[in-house]
């Protein structure tokens, strides 16, 4: 009987084994291309997305922040996820148009009265009264002003394309705080069954391990945002006695926006301070000088003193760890996604040092000899008592046949 004629090999076969004739890894080359070129196409692909990723963040970022409360809701007041996280929302809800309107009304009183007062100021400019007018007179401001009225004519035409371009980016910031907000409340109703089934696929040792080393992320994002509400609440407490010492109108509010704001990493202070000593100035000359002294002194203070030491109180991080991860954090962010990725990197840096940290602890103890020494140490044992008792059974069933 003839044998059947082997296959002809294919061009790939007959390359490979050239290949391998000539000691060319020709296949180790091709996976190491093949591993390039996605890497490229997914660095390309995660920056083209950057500003979805973004927001995805910091939805991901706030629904962590939220959950304790949703948790607290559901164990004393319902039991249904769904009813505890519209609780919350709507509870949210209030309190921002509740803040809303607190705001409002002394903003609009302040616009109102620098409205009322413009002639004023403007009277004593021209005639050198007051402490504008002294400034107007000591710097020459007038003369100046006649002197560039073209240009700045020219300048006032000029400043419809920036308005415009202003408010566009304002629409782009309350469509980005609507998704945000959509992501935030999707991510509180489904988190619980993306984790149940995230922890489902695996063993139950495995399941526990990560559950616990989730558990204490959890506890270090809580910190953190406990350690940013004691710093802020400092803050409001500094400008309200400021505010009050100097005569300023409306001190709460002011140090209530002052602790609003001062949650923001790094930029909350000067974010908060520049209306707030704007407002002052236009009390007097002194208050505003002295307001933005006070800003100055704390906002360095609190960045570089009180922030690190308070959240290596409560996020269990190294001072300076904390700081470096600010700083990363934020020029990371920025060569991202500009001044909103920077805005994202600094406001999670702290937490996501806090959890690398932990991460980095339990692959320590995971691999550290000592621990695996008495789980071997156990298995030897066992098989070698397994061993023993074959032996004992073999020597016995010899014997029985003797």
């Amino acid at each position: 009987m003839r044998d059947n004629p082997a296959p002809p090999k294919t061009r790939r076969d007959r390359l490979f084994e050239a290949a391998e004739a000539k000691h060319v890894p020709l296949r180790a080359i091709l996976v190491t291309v093949a591993v390039v070129a996605l890497a490229y196409v997914a660095g390309k692909l995660v920056y083209r997305l950057r500003d979805v990723i973004l927001l995805i963040v910091v939805a991901g970022f706030i629904a962590l922040v939220v959950n304790p409360a949703v948790l607290a809701v559901q164990r004393w007041v319902v039991r249904r996820r769904g009813a505890a996280v519209s609780i919350v929302t709507l509870l949210g809800l209030l309190v921002f148009a509740g803040l809303a309107l607190a705001f409002g009304y002394p903003l609009a009183n302040a616009i109102t009265h620098l409205a009322d007062g413009l002639p004023k100021y403007i009277s004593q400019a021209q005639h050198g009264q007051g402490w504008i007018g002294h400034l107007v007179t000591r710097y020459h401001v007038q003369s100046w002003v006649q002197k560039n009225a073209p240009k700045l004519v020219s300048f006032g035409q000029g400043l419809a394309k920036p308005a415009l371009s202003l408010g566009k980016g304002a629409l782009s910031l309350l469509l980005s705080l609507l998704t945000i907000f959509i992501l935030a409340l999707l991510l509180l109703l489904e988190g619980p069954k993306m984790r149940t089934g995230l922890l489902g696929m695996m063993t139950s040792a495995r399941a526990e391990r990560y559950s616990r080393i989730a558990r204490e992320v959890n506890r270090s994002v809580t910190g953190y945002m406990l350690g940013n509400f004691l710093t802020s609440l400092i803050a409001g407490i500094v400008v309200f006695v400021t505010l009050l010492s100097v005569g300023v109108p409306f001190p709460v509010l002011w140090a209530l926006w002052v602790a609003l704001v001062d949650f923001l990493p790094m930029i909350g202070g000067a974010l908060a301070g520049i209306p707030t000593v704007l407002f002052a100035l236009t009390h007097s000359l002194t208050a505003g000088i002295v307001t933005l002294v006070v800003f100055l002194v704390y906002t360095q203070f609190e960045n570089h003193v009180l922030n690190p030491v308070v959240m290596s109180r409560t996020v269990r991080v190294n001072p300076l760890l904390v700081l470096v991860s600010i700083l990363v954090g934020a020029s990371i962010g920025s060569w991202i996604g500009g001044v909103f990725g920077a805005f994202v990197a600094a406001l999670i840096a702290i937490p996501a040092a806090g959890a690398i940290q932990v991460l980095v602890r339990e692959i320590w103890h995971s691999t550290d000899p000592q621990q695996l020494a008495p789980e071997e140490t156990g298995q030897e044992l066992a098989a070698d008592g397994a061993t023993r008792d074959d032996a004992g059974q073999d020597g016995a069933a010899q014997v029985h046949r003797g």
